[in-house]
Formats: structure tokens, C-alpha cells, sequence
């Protein structure tokens, strides 16, 4: 197997098991904002413990400059992580995690804001049908009131703080994949522990032993590790490839809602997560140049 393809496979396989975060965060017995903030300090550690290793920890010099945009978006990160997490508590993973899965759609809305970029006919139409299949998903459960449109909600929160994570991105330039989001996840773990420990929303001594394996995995491998095998896939990868199929994680994260949690997904749902993910890939493919409308 070449090395592109086995870039390709790990790339897989970490989008894959991104899916199934939700399995193990449902089993630890902690705050939202406990569990993202150990998620980050674990994957602080394992990431800077590969970095040393592969004599790479050099390459996290040069971060001063952008200093401020690593911490505005290790902030906006850790919220992220909170929303989504919060969302999983109020309504089915499949709705939580489409509705997160509007980012993508949004950062292409907010572009001509922020950068003066122009939106071409396929973006506009494609921003069109996302958001009717976000209309879909958020109309077709159980209905518009109650526990299941907060989750959805906070599903929609979690989106708009990703995008921003997308889009201050943009202006970080001096350093690769895996150094920023080494400092972003410190950046988290810095943002997130006063605010955890002042809201008393650590409460480690309350985890049984299945807690504490579900909190190691989230930590370690579902972060941790995932992110140091991603990241050196995607320097071996196209951006298209790599575009493609990081619609890998959504996929998989609907099919253990459904296959594992045994969780209900209406028909009108699962045509609005089709529209929400299939267009939101179409927006990322590239196409021939075309006059913005």
C-alpha cells in the first residue's frame, strides 16, 4: 500500500471514529464543560508528547505573532465542544449533529462579510438547500417545542462557534495543521478551567471506572490520537480528497445514533441531514469558474 493510500485510510478511520464521540460522552458522568475541558488537557498532552517524539516540537515556534487568533479560536473551540456536548443531552445524536454540520454552510454565508469574497451561483443554491434540510431536520421529529428543539438549538450554537473556528483559521498561516491545533486545545484548556472549576463542574471523584475509560478514550484517542493521525494524512492528500470525506464523521455519527443508541430518525429527517451533508459537500467541491450573481 502506498503512502497515499494509507494517508487516506487514516484519514478515514479518524473521520470515522470522530462519528462515534457521542457513545462515550454519554457515559461520563461530568458537566458539558468538564468534559471539554479534559478533553483538551488529555489531547494537549498526547499531541505534545507526539510531537516531541517525532522531533517535531520545534515547528511550535513562530506562534507569538498569532498569538491572539490561536487564543480566540481555542476559545471558540472549547464553546463549541460545551454547545455539542449540551446538545446531546436534549435531543437525538442524528439532530444534534446535523445541525452542527450547518457550519460549513454558514462559514460560506459569512464569507462575503468578512473577507469581500464573492458567492458564486452554486454557492448561493447550495446554501439554499442546507438550510432546507436544516428546516427538515429541526420540523420533522417530534416537534417544535420542548427538550428536542433546545438540542437542536444548542446544536445550531455549537455550529456558529465552529465556524468561527473555521474562519479565524484563515488568518493563521504560520503554522501547520497539528502545531495549531496544539494551541488551540491549550488555548481551550486555559479558557475552560476557570470557568469549570468556578462552576464547581468538575466533579472527577463522582466517575465509576466505565466513566473514566469513556473520558481516556475521548481524551486520548478520540482527540489525542485522531488528531496526529489526521493531520499527517492531510499534508499526503488532495484538499479535495480531503474535503470529500471528512463528511465521514456526520455520516457515522447519524448511523450510531440510529444503529447503536437506538435512536429515532424521522423520514423527513433524514432527507433534510441528505440535503444538509450533501450540499455542504457540493459547496466544497471545486467547479468551473462562473460569474458571482
Amino acid at each position: 500500500m502506498t503512502d497515499r493510500y494509507k494517508a487516506k485510510a487514516g484519514f478515514i478511520a479518524a473521520s470515522a471514529l470522530w462519528g462515534t464521540l457521542s457513545v462515550f460522552v454519554k457515559n461520563i458522568e461530568l458537566s458539558s464543560a468538564g468534559v471539554a475541558l479534559c478533553r483538551a488537557v488529555l489531547a494537549v498532552v498526547v499531541i505534545g508528547a507526539w510531537l516531541l517524539l517525532t522531533g517535531r516540537a520545534g515547528t511550535l515556534r513562530g506562534a507569538g505573532r498569532e498569538a491572539p487568533l490561536l487564543a480566540a479560536s481555542g476559545a471558540a473551540m472549547g464553546i463549541n465542544w460545551i454547545l455539542l456536548f449540551e446538545a446531546y443531552k436534549y435531543t437525538t445524536v442524528s439532530s444534534a449533529t446535523l445541525s452542527y454540520y450547518f457550519a460549513p454552510v454558514l462559514v460560506t454565508a459569512l464569507c462575503p462579510f468578512l473577507y469581500r469574497e464573492k458567492l458564486t451561483k452554486r454557492q448561493v443554491f447550495c446554501f439554499v438547500m442546507s438550510t432546507i434540510g436544516l428546516a427538515l431536520v429541526v420540523t420533522g421529529g417530534t416537534g417544535l417545542a420542548g427538550a428536542g428543539l433546545k438540542g437542536i438549538c444548542l446544536g445550531l450554537g455549537a455550529a456558529l462557534f465552529y465556524a468561527a473556528v473555521i474562519l479565524i483559521n484563515k488568518g493563521l498561516i504560520r503554522l501547520g495543521g497539528i502545531q495549531r491545533t496544539f494551541y488551540q486545545l491549550l488555548a481551550a484548556a486555559v479558557v475552560l478551567t476557570p470557568y469549570t472549576l468556578f462552576t464547581g463542574s468538575l466533579e472527577l471523584s463522582e466517575l465509576d471506572s466505565a466513566g473514566w475509560a469513556s473520558l481516556l478514550t475521548v481524551g486520548i484517542v478520540h482527540t489525542g490520537i485522531a488528531c496526529c493521525v489526521y493531520f499527517s494524512a492531510l499534508g499526503k492528500m488532495s484538499g479535495q480528497e480531503a474535503s470529500v470525506l471528512s463528511y465521514i464523521d456526520p455520516l457515522s455519527a447519524v448511523i450510531v445514533s440510529v444503529a447503536v443508541l437506538g435512536e429515532p430518525i424521522s423520514a423527513a429527517q433524514a432527507l433534510g441531514g441528505a440535503l444538509i451533508l450533501g450540499f455542504a459537500m457540493l459547496n466544497e467541491l471545486p467547479a468551473k469558474k462562473e460569474k458571482a450573481p
